[in-house]
């Protein structure tokens, strides 16, 4: 029993020496021999020098470049493209789901990834995962989750898509909607059911077991209402969408983020610009379904290596127009399609489209962060944010591909690779 008038104990204090520093992307300014003092899982200040103090805690990455936990926008943690996915579909239970997403979740984290969107998984997997990393019971980043992503029935994103007509309602969830007042009602259920972020299918895609094309799937009344339910019930609303005609339609009903973009035209460019809308090119995705399809052996289907001939190789292309366009760039790979924790791989994908190391860095950190309007949280090391750094031994600057080896990584004050 503490005596009476003994003063509370003094808080415990983390001081993180480092060497070269990018506390924010956005300035793009690297300072030299800096401390940054944590409390709380949070920055504290940031000192002039190697600082200490007597009792508490001292991380030294005095020979290294540090920098602000970078953020996924666009991630699959229960599951992963392989050979056996389509059987897996069948003998895998949301709990194997969950458990295969908490394995890969700590690969993503130890990759230097604090943040992810999670942007297509069942409910009840990702949502009990991210609520068990949330609350400290499991390690990895932190979860923003769509759960099941609202989709057309018999189109991209519908999971009964080559089930056996009598297993239809075992795996079709409430999310596959068709009708504009039908749409509605499934992402009301979403956000009922614990939906940070809405995600939507508004064409075709390359994965799903269907020829169905690339184009458009839901109709203007469905985007349209999909847009203001989700608005408003304060959800945002994302769209997976490869064809022109579907990007241009889902803009113009007011969504507020693209997903690959891989036939986005000069409309598209004039509409993301005027709505502030966020484009997520998913280099990663694109060069691995390219590669994948092309190879002689390939465990893709013929519907699937079709599809994945013809848009992967146009990413890159897309990236670099949409760059030069002016359009807001957020990071993200849709791993799960390439394999989890090889996330940075992106970065030399989007040097490669035209963007500079730095701006590539921005996409991971503050424009990620705007892009979630967690601005005020995440994606700089300031007072009051979070204390998520990752640090790397050279500058990555001057190389992007060294974001692939990083060598310590933080979160929330707590060390999670030395």
């Amino acid at each position: 029993m503490a005596q009476q008038g003994q003063g509370a104990a003094a808080p415990q204090l983390t001081y993180v020496q480092a060497g070269r520093l990018l506390a924010d992307p956005a300035g793009g300014k690297v300072e030299t021999n800096k401390t940054l003092v944590l409390q709380d899982g949070k920055v504290l200040r940031i000192e002039d020098g190697f600082t200490s103090a007597p009792g508490a805690k001292v991380v030294d990455l005095q020979d290294s470049f540090v920098l602000p936990g970078l953020i996924d926008s666009h991630v699959h943690l229960t599951g992963e493209s392989n050979p056996n996915q389509r059987l897996e579909r069948f003998t895998k239970t949301k709990s194997d789901l969950a458990l295969d997403g908490a394995s890969n979740a700590l690969k993503t984290l130890r990759a230097g990834f604090t943040t992810v969107a999670d942007l297509g998984a069942p409910n009840e997997s990702i949502f009990a995962l991210r609520e068990a990393i949330r609350t400290g019971r499991a390690p990895g980043p932190r979860i923003i989750a769509s759960g099941s992503a609202v989709s057309v029935h018999g189109g991209h994103g519908d999971p009964a898509n080559g089930v056996p007509e009598e297993l239809i309602h075992v795996y079709r969830p409430e999310s596959v909607c068709s009708g504009a007042d039908d749409c509605r009602r499934a992402v009301r259920e979403q956000v009922r059911s614990g939906a940070d972020i809405i995600k939507i299918t508004a064409t075709g895609g390359v994965l799903s077991q269907t020829a169905a094309g690339l184009a458009q799937q839901f109709s203007e009344d469905e985007l349209k209402a999909i847009v203001q339910a989700a608005h408003s019930m304060g959800r945002k609303v994302t769209a997976h969408a490869h064809g022109g005609d579907g990007i241009n339609a889902f803009l113009k009903a007011g969504g507020d983020s693209i997903e690959h973009g891989t036939y986005l035209d000069a409309e598209s460019l004039k509409l993301f610009k005027a709505n502030g809308a966020w484009l997520v090119p998913t280099l990663m995705a694109g060069d691995f379904v390219a590669r994948e399809a092309a190879r002689p052996n390939t465990y893709f289907t013929p519907a699937q290596r079709d599809k994945a001939l013809q848009a992967g190789p146009r990413m890159l292309d897309m990236a670099r127009r949409a760059h030069e366009g002016g359009v807001r760039i957020a990071f993200g790979t849709d791993s799960g399609v390439s394999a989890h924790g090889d996330n940075a791989g992106e970065f030399a994908l989007l040097v490669k489209a035209g963007l500079t190391p730095l701006e590539a860095i921005r996409t991971a950190t503050v424009g990620a962060a705007e892009h979630f309007g967690l601005s005020n949280e995440i994606g700089s090391l300031a007072p009051g944010k979070q204390a998520d750094l990752i640090a790397v031994k050279n500058d990555p600057l001057a190389d992007v591909t060294e974001l692939t080896r990083v060598r310590f990584v933080m979160k929330g004050g707590k060390v999670f690779k030395e």
